[in-house]
């Protein structure tokens, strides 16, 4: 039975009154309290492994109970319990590290966090200890050959420093023609961060440093260096070298300025010369001694799990993701607060996954199970989701599909909603459908230049073929429309995004969620009620390995809409 009529209802009288409004589905008091709660001091930020674990997942697992679902995590004496193990690899330096340059026969002393920002290792050495070690300008850092592009040319990197520019080649194209096929703005995956170590990795480099500019970072260095001057982790691996090199970095604008100006080169001339097919690396005059000793040891974190078993099909799936953890207690900002609360990121996604979980506690069973997951160390590279992907507690040719929400709007209502990239897939059909039918219009990803798609637990099922989108609340909002709301993110990834300055507010405003959580309420049902397997479209690189698992779900498959017919 479709709930369509009832939630449209409720979302038209949310929009007409928004400060009034209270949905007879989710409570705005009770959202607001989760994320007071969640992003409160007393929560010191959520970090895997601390104590701060074991009250977060203690919180989670209690508000999971009152709401009335059931434990969905891993089988302990044969009965489900609430948790999902993640064994993980964490590394923390013992001290500073002490990191110099050799810039053209000038000693440069830097420091962590200043000019540079040095990650604990996880390639599984227990520090660093390179000496003299040559730099080499690698472009973009990027090996595509089913697009025709290759910064190496098949120069060895065994031994040197990778020093590479973030972001893809087609970024800072300004009116040229593009040589590579990287999407224009939208990043691809070769812009992020994690390919190009990675790819420094398959490369043999000694290091990876990648250069840190704003604009195509889609964050500033405060961001940067409260991520990654922290603990450390990486899921267990049996052969970590393959993935991480010894050093894994970023290195500020200005520093770059300078080791290209003591190469005799102008970094800007550089940067051009990177968008080129024809690019060809180029030695540096900069050699770089880094030291440094890492505590290293597994430990064990865990995801959250709730469940509604389904009536008919239990077997199949539809899940509500979230990430629960943030970076914890860190370096003092310029106030002294040492306290990175994680209010918005993600304590209003955790919050959108307990009432979500309530609301569907409170209505008939579906005939598919909803899965209620909320995952641990997303901020140290999606690991949870990672982790539970490679090792599924429900099959994953049989997840339907998987809506992920980390980060949502707290201004108020808007006109609009969007998802992060420009992926093409029936789930967003579905989404797009159910949107209409509420008088809401969906906006493609405003900033896929950032690589939203690549930054949040729903890639992790992406890789294994299941369909999954992370939800973007809209920015056009009703109160100030799209100004406003630009005003709003560009200020909140300025100021408060990996900072300590992302906590609760009393003027943050809950009947927006409340209405984004209606219209993916209205999505899960309607998937946990039906046939519709939704796939990714024909030309996704997902899709081939979302088919492989067809025979999983047998000859019954009805389709979703298909990918790219949106109303």
């Amino acid at each position: 039975m479709r709930t369509a009529s009832l939630l449209a209802a409720t979302a038209i009288a949310l929009a007409a009154a928004p400060l009034a409004a209270q949905s007879p589905m989710f409570d705005t008091a009770r959202l607001s309290q989760h994320v007071q709660t969640l992003g409160s001091d007393a929560f010191e930020g959520r970090a895997p492994n601390t104590r701060a674990e074991t009250k977060t997942v203690n919180y989670l697992i209690d508000q999971f109970k009152a709401a009335g679902l059931q434990p969905g995590g891993a089988l302990v004496n044969g009965q489900r319990g609430w948790t999902h193990p993640v064994p993980l690899l964490k590394s923390d330096w013992a001290a500073a590290p002490q990191l110099a340059l050799d810039l053209n026969g000038q000693p440069v002393q830097l420091t962590q966090g200043t000019e540079i920002a040095a990650r604990t290792p996880t390639n599984g050495e227990k520090g660093l200890n390179l000496n003299n070690v040559p730099l080499v300008f690698v472009g973009y850092g990027v090996k595509a050959p089913e697009r025709g592009w290759d910064d190496f040319k098949g120069q060895d990197m065994r031994g040197k420093i990778m020093v590479v520019l973030v972001n893809d080649p087609d970024f800072e194209a300004k009116g040229e023609p593009l040589e590579g096929d990287f999407g224009g703005k939208a990043m691809t995956y070769y812009g992020r961060w994690t390919y190009k170590y990675e790819e420094g990795a398959r490369q043999g480099a000694a290091g990876v440093l990648v250069i840190h500019e704003t604009e195509p970072a889609s964050y500033g260095w405060a961001t940067v260096k409260n991520s990654n001057t922290n603990t450390m982790f990486d899921i267990v691996r049996a052969n970590p070298g393959a993935e991480h090199p010894a050093l894994e970095g970023w290195i500020q604008r200005d520093l770059a300025s300078r080791i290209f100006a003591a190469s005799g080169m102008n970094f800007e001339a550089m940067k051009a010369a990177a968008r080129k097919k024809d690019f060809q690396p180029v030695a540096l005059k900069a050699r770089l001694t880094a030291r440094g000793t890492a505590n290293t040891q597994v430990i064990t974190s865990q995801n959250v799990l709730g469940i509604l078993p389904g009536t008919t099909r239990p077997d199949e799936t539809v899940m509500y993701t979230a990430h629960w953890d943030h970076l914890g207690i860190g370096q003092p900002d310029a106030n002294g607060d040492r306290i990175y609360n994680g209010a918005l990121d993600n304590g209003s996604g955790l919050s959108h996954l307990i009432e979500q979980g309530r609301a569907f506690a409170r209505e008939p069973r579906t005939q598919r199970s909803v899965v209620f997951l909320a995952v641990t160390a997303e901020e140290k590279g999606l690991l949870g989701s990672e982790y539970y992907a490679a090792n599924p507690l429900y099959p994953i040719g049989k997840t339907v599909g998987v809506l992920n929400t980390d980060s949502m709007g707290v201004f108020g209502p808007a006109k609009d909603f969007s998802i992060s990239g420009t992926a093409k897939l029936g789930l967003l059909d579905l989404l797009i459908a159910e949107g209409k039918r509420m008088g809401r219009s969906f906006t493609p990803d405003r900033h896929p230049e950032s690589g939203g798609f690549y930054r949040s637990d729903h890639f992790s099922f992406a890789k294994v073929g299941v369909p999954a989108l992370s939800f973007g609340s809209g920015l056009d909002l009703i109160d100030g429309g799209v100004a406003r709301g630009e005003a709003i993110a560009k200020e909140y990834t300025a100021k408060r995004y990996h900072q300590p300055d992302d906590e609760w507010s009393p003027d943050w405003r809950f009947d927006g969620i409340a209405a984004d959580a209606i219209l993916l309420h209205a999505v899960g049902r309607d998937l946990a009620n039906g046939n519709a397997w939704p796939n990714w479209s024909q030309d996704s690189e997902f899709r081939a390995t979302r088919d492989r698992t067809a025979g999983e779900r047998g000859s019954s498959q009805e389709p979703a809409a298909k990918p790219g017919e949106r109303g």
